[in-house]
C-alpha cells in the first residue's frame, strides 16, 4: 500500500483556491439528503477537566470517501509553549477500498473550508452589486473571509472591526487589504449601517451590533459562534431575515444565536431556517434586493470531506497534466 501524501498549509493554499473550494461545496451539498449532511456525531473527549485540554474526533462518510478530522485544544499552548491553541490533522480514505489517500494539516483545511462555505453562501444570497464589506474579527478567519467575499463579489471597501481600537491584527489586515488596492480602514460596530455584506468571525458571547443597525438588503455570514454559550448576532435579526443554516439539527444544538432565538420565542423549535443545500439547489433564495439574509455556520464534517476530496482530485489532475508535459 502506498504511503498517503501529506499536505501542509502551503500545499493546501497552492492546490485549491477559496473560489474552487466553494464550487466543490456547491456541487457536493446541492440536493444532498438532510440525514447525510452530518452522518456521524462529533466526539469530544475532555482530557483534563477544567484545564481547557480537549480532543475532538469528527468522522464523515459519503460518495467522496471516508474522512476524519482529529483536533486537539490546549488553552495553555500559546503562552507556555508558543504553539497554537488548536491543532489537528485530517485523514482522507478512498471511496473504494477505504485506503488512506491523503493526510492534510488540519488548521489550513478548516480555514479553507470555513471561508469557502461563506463564499458559497455569499454567492447564493448576497446582492450581486455588493461592494462594502464589514468584518468583525481580524484573526485567521477574518482574513480568510476578506478573501472569500472578494472571490465572489466586487468588493471595493472593507472595514475591519478588531477586538479593540488598538488591535495590531486588525491594523495588519487593513494594511494588507490596502496593499491589494482596496479602500480599507479600522472601524466600529456602527459601521454595519453602511455595509452590503457583514462577516462575524469572533468568539463573542453577546451580539456585536443591533438588529436595526443593519441596512435593508445586507447579507451576513456569521461563523464565529459554535457553542450555545457563544453569540454574535441579535435574535431580532434572525427572526426578521431570511435565515440559512447548514443543518437545522446542528444549528439548534451548537449555535448560540439560534438557541437564544428559540428560547425567546423569536424562532420556532423546528423549521426555523432554510438549509444551505436547498439554497444551492435553487429551491430557496433571496426574494428581492431589500431583503436581509443571514447565513449562520457552525461547520459540518461533510464540508471537510468535500473539500478534502476536491484537494485529492486536483492533485491527481495536476499529476496527469505534469505527466503529459513530460512525455
Amino acid at each position: 500500500m502506498a504511503t498517503p501524501r501529506f499536505l501542509d498549509g502551503a500545499a493546501v493554499v497552492a492546490t485549491l483556491s477559496i473560489a474552487e473550494a466553494a464550487e466543490a461545496l456547491g456541487r457536493g451539498i446541492a440536493n444532498r439528503a438532510a440525514d447525510t449532511l452530518d452522518p456521524s456525531p462529533r466526539t469530544a473527549v475532555d482530557l483534563a477537566p477544567a484545564t481547557g485540554r480537549e480532543l475532538l474526533v469528527m468522522p464523515c462518510h459519503g460518495p467522496e470517501g471516508v474522512g476524519v478530522k482529529l483536533v486537539t485544544i490546549d488553552s495553555a499552548n500559546p503562552e507556555l509553549r508558543g504553539l497554537p491553541r488548536i491543532q489537528g490533522t485530517y485523514v482522507l480514505f478512498t471511496p473504494d477500498g477505504l485506503t488512506p489517500e491523503l493526510v492534510i494539516e488540519g488548521a489550513p483545511l478548516t480555514r479553507l473550508r470555513t471561508a469557502a462555505v461563506s463564499a458559497l453562501a455569499t454567492r447564493l444570497l448576497a446582492r450581486p452589486d455588493s461592494r462594502r464589506l464589514v468584518i468583525f474579527g481580524a484573526g485567521v478567519q477574518g482574513a480568510a473571509h476578506a478573501a472569500a467575499v472578494r472571490a465572489v463579489r466586487p468588493i471595493e471597501e472593507v472595514v475591519v472591526v478588531g477586538a479593540s481600537p488598538e488591535s495590531a491584527r486588525a491594523a495588519a489586515l487593513v494594511a494588507e487589504l490596502r496593499a491589494d488596492g482596496l479602500i480599507a480602514r479600522l472601524g466600529e460596530p456602527r459601521d454595519v449601517a453602511q455595509a452590503d455584506i457583514v462577516c462575524t468571525c469572533t468568539t463573542a458571547s453577546e451580539p456585536l451590533f443591533a438588529a436595526d443597525e443593519l441596512p435593508a438588503g445586507a447579507h451576513v455570514n456569521a461563523v464565529g459562534s459554535y457553542r450555545p454559550s457563544m453569540c454574535e448576532l441579535p435574535v431580532e435579526l434572525l427572526g426578521a431575515a431570511l435565515l440559512v443554516v447548514e443543518s437545522e439539527h446542528a444549528a439548534r444544538a451548537e449555535a448560540g444565536e439560534i438557541v437564544r432565538a428559540i428560547d425567546a420565542g423569536v424562532l420556532p423549535a423546528a423549521g426555523f431556517a432554510a438549509e444551505l443545500a436547498a439554497v444551492a439547489a435553487g429551491a430557496v433564495g433571496r426574494r428581492d434586493p431589500s431583503q436581509r439574509t443571514v447565513f449562520k455556520s457552525v461547520g459540518l464534517s461533510v464540508e471537510d470531506l468535500i473539500v478534502a476530496r476536491a484537494l485529492a482530485d486536483r492533485l491527481v489532475e495536476s499529476a496527469a497534466i505534469d505527466g503529459r508535459e513530460l512525455a
